[in-house]
């Protein structure tokens, strides 16, 4: 290798593929290199639920000989890691629980694309049970830790996957978003991380989750590794309703210029049963990135959305998928009581209030989304502050957990009620504690491609990539 160790494994996705089509580094190589570090540090962190390292050795020689046929895939070689709450063949699907004792016979449609793509999956990263939290914590698994500090939470629901990527564990790791389960762990841990809009990612054979708030992504050190990942599994035929196709790749967009646009910024947040709680430093961050938008060329004027009641509607959304998600598991006695607490505050919401809250979905997309009348994106905070201590709710019942929540993460769930595509984009590092800070910037319905582009802007301007976590 011709590079260092460490520089190969925080290269990227993208640029990981480059190095291995140029012969820089062999699969076997990158893929060894990869398990060296899970192997050293990951018992830091328990950021994987199982690692797969003969499985991806053997993977990675195939791939050598893939490489001497000419085999170009745009992954090829490239060690990835999976959510565990993907189809493995062979391996089970825990969704961070010990509810689920059989292994799957198939991989799910995800993972197939990425295989097909050249990547290797060197294992599967952990979650909190059935990917309910905004924290990655579970009694069968334990506690995840951000590699920026062990005693802070890597986020949730994907905070496996964000604690191994920040770390270089691999350079890039599947991750969903039910109610920021790719924004939040990818503020917490200083990665990039974009939520598509709803339905552009097939997982046929299965219909939508949760009710349709669920969209699937990655969390990345680098723009350009989230839109190759992008063009990688929203390929193939789309589901019914889903959105038109991008005019051309992610990847062309995300690098190509934005243009002059026009941003609007806020810290107001849609109310929930009880007040947000948002730090001056998380305010302060959006502020400071409006100044750096403005440097850019961009228009950026502060802009609150019509929130109005939304979050009456968003709420009947989750707890419901929550009792959808708790009545599949095979063995629901071996999940948590907090687990099940959330199922039965599902299981008490009127038919009729769910019903409601689905008609509710377009009149609230016509009120909030009229911001996009004049304004090209919004940009906010992804959450209330840095990441929060572990184990902040431990022991605490559904109920008080949901509350909590829904103070320090108010900004992202009801983008995920309306479908927008929005983005967690580092914003440099807390001067009170050293963590990392984000803010969050949403789209129009469909429109990645805008954000992908002013992604990769923001990046160039202000380079986050080469910032590392001392766990690394």
């Amino acid at each position: 290798m011709a590079s260092s160790a460490e520089e190969i494994a925080f290269a990227g996705a993208a640029r990981q593929a480059e190095m291995v089509r140029a012969g820089e580094v062999s699969p076997t190589e990158l893929v060894g290199l990869h398990l060296e570090r899970i192997e050293r540090l990951d018992p830091q962190l328990n950021s994987f639920r199982v690692v797969l390292a003969e499985r991806a050795m053997l993977e990675a020689e195939q791939a050598e000989a893939r490489l001497k046929g000419g085999d170009e895939r745009p992954l090829l070689g490239v060690p990835i890691a999976i959510k565990d709450e993907m189809d493995l063949a062979g391996e089970t699907t825990t969704f961070g629980t010990d509810g689920f004792p059989d292994p799957a016979s198939a991989d799910s449609a995800i993972v197939r694309r990425l295989r097909e793509a050249g990547a290797i999956i060197v294992g599967k990263t952990l979650l909190p049970e059935l990917a309910l939290c905004g924290f990655t914590e579970s009694a069968t698994f334990g506690v995840s830790r951000n590699p920026w500090n062990p005693q802070r939470t890597p986020g949730g629901s994907s905070g496996g996957s964000a604690a191994a990527v920040a770390a270089g564990l691999v350079p890039i790791a599947s991750a969903s978003d039910g109610a920021g389960s790719i924004r939040i762990p990818a503020a917490c841990c200083g990665l990039f991380g974009l939520k598509s809009q709803n339905g552009r990612v097939s997982i046929a054979p299965e219909g939508e989750h949760w009710n349709g708030l669920v969209a699937h992504g990655s969390v990345s050190r680098s723009v350009i590794d989230a839109a190759l990942w992008l063009d990688v599994i929203s390929a193939g035929t789309p589901d019914p309703g889903a959105p038109p196709p991008p005019e051309r790749p992610f990847v062309e967009s995300a690098k190509s210029a934005p243009g002059k646009l026009r941003v609007a910024f806020s810290t107001a947040a849609p109310r929930a049963a009880a007040p947000p709680t948002v730090s001056e430093e998380a305010k302060g961050a959006v502020a400071e990135m409006a100044g750096v938008l403005s440097s850019l060329g961009h228009t950026a004027a502060q802009q609150d959305p019509d929130w109005g009641m939304i979050g009456n509607n968003i709420t009947p959304r989750y707890l419901r998928g929550a009792a959808e998600d708790f009545a599949l598991v095979p063995e629901p006695d071996r999940l948590e009581r907090r687990t099940r607490g959330f199922a039965r505050l599902g299981r008490l919401i009127p038919d009729k209030v769910f019903e409601n809250a689905l008609r509710g979905i377009q009149v609230d997309a016509a009120r909030i989304n009229a911001i996009f009348d004049s304004h090209d994106v919004l940009m906010t905070p992804v959450m209330g502050g840095t990441a929060l201590p572990v184990r902040r709710w431990e022991g605490r019942g559904a109920l008080h957990t949901v509350l909590g929540m829904s103070r320090f993460y108010p900004y992202c769930v009801p983008w995920n009620h309306l479908g927008n595509p929005a983005m967690a984009v580092p914003a440099g590092i807390g001067a009170a504690d050293g963590m990392p800070l984000s803010v969050q910037i949403i789209g129009r319905p469909g429109d990645e491609a805008t954000l992908f582009s002013l992604a990769a802007q923001l990046e160039a301007e202000r380079p986050w990539a080469t910032a590392r976590p001392p766990i690394s």
